[in-house]
């Protein structure tokens, strides 16, 4: 425990690490943490011998003290701490999540599969509430922008219960829309001419599979990679089944798809509704499966936001970009009807002005 005391109210507060805590671990190779939580946070750390002193106001010196409790308890449960770490750790209490039994250090140890010696884990709490929602749900709709861990997590998510005997197979599929009726056209075999649109799924998959045993258990069926034209009229048994890209199916190939579901199995549907390369006038099936099936028990819905991208840095703040530029574009095509109904009604005045002079 942190021994945590206040000097003067608020301003000033002093942390006691307990021992058995590493401070290098603690504080990073030449103070690489403290570094970072000085640039995150605006409070002054200063750091003797076991002791830390944090001076500021009151709400940066409060979230300094629960960061280093967060951060003792991560290193109490095993986890190796780093930059990113610090930084997500920050993030989440900044996010006010107003879940007082969810702790950052609960979602960076959650471990939802093992594979080569490292764990994959969910990265924030909207991951972790969507791996959450896979394990309670039987169909579940991730929605969010690139690098949110949308299909990677699902993914883990099946080869867990592949290995768990939960399911017999695994499925995964995607649209291969890129390519509409042009497949024909194609050099090579039928597979050769799916396999760019298919490629994302085997890189997934090679991350938490032995890589030499993918063909085998390919051969078997344990594990299906098919374009989403391939699962109509079947129907699917003991099976984990994710949809990706699904943002690029039309209404009426989710509604095949999700129809597909047989017993003992599990849907998981990923997509990004920003990202739709559908033809224009064909809506986006997952934008209208949200208003479908909202209120249907058992299948939930979880979104997540540029706040999860697990990705470069910069790949939060582009899609914050964008997200700022589209809500710019839309206002202004609201207003233009607007400015040219009262040029229009300008216009109208103008001529029964000049109409009543004369």
């Amino acid at each position: 425990m942190t021994d945590t005391r206040s000097d003067s109210p608020g301003s000033t507060i002093r942390i006691v690490i307990p021992d058995g805590h590493s401070m290098v671990g603690l504080l990073g190779t030449r103070d690489e943490l403290l570094h970072v939580i000085e640039r995150e946070l605006s409070a002054d750390v200063h750091v003797r011998g076991n002791e830390i002193t944090v001076s500021g106001s009151p709400a940066e010196t409060e979230l300094v003290g629960r960061l280093f409790s967060e951060l003792l308890e991560l290193q109490r449960k095993g986890a190796e701490l780093s930059p990113d770490a610090v930084e997500r750790t920050v993030a989440m209490l900044k996010g006010g999540n107003g879940e007082p039994g969810t702790r950052p250090a609960d979602v960076l140890t959650q471990g939802i599969l093992s594979v080569r010696g490292r764990t994959i884990r969910p990265k924030t709490l909207n991951q972790k509430h969507y791996a959450d929602a896979i394990d309670k749900h039987t169909i579940v709709f991730g929605i969010g922008p690139a690098g949110t861990g949308k299909t990677y997590l699902a993914m883990a998510k099946a080869v867990k219960a592949l290995q768990a005997k939960e399911v017999n197979r695994i499925i995964l599929t995607r649209p291969a829309v890129e390519a509409g009726e042009r497949l024909g056209f194609l050099p090579g075999t039928l597979y050769e001419k799916i396999d760019p649109y298919l490629r994302p799924l085997y890189d997934a998959l090679h991350d938490m599979v032995d890589p030499e045993s993918i063909p085998k258990l390919t051969a078997a069926g344990t594990i299906e990679i098919a374009p989403l034209a391939f699962m109509r009229g079947r129907s699917l048994n003991d099976s984990f089944i994710i949809l990706d890209e699904a943002q690029n199916t039309t209404a009426e190939q989710m509604k095949m798809f999700l129809t597909r579901l047989g017993f003992g199995s599990k849907i998981v549907v990923t997509g990004d509704v920003t990202q739709v390369d559908l033809p224009d006038g064909q809506i986006s099936g997952l934008r209208i499966v949200q208003d479908i099936l909202d209120d249907i028990p058992d299948i939930h819905f979880s979104r997540l936001t540029s706040a999860d991208v697990v990705r470069h840095k910069l790949v939060g703040k582009i899609v914050d970009a964008y997200e700022r530029y589209d809500a710019s574009a839309k206002r202004v095509s609201r207003e233009r009807p607007q400015d040219r109904d009262r040029g229009e009604r300008d216009r109208d005045h103008g001529r029964q002005g000049r109409r009543g002079a004369h």
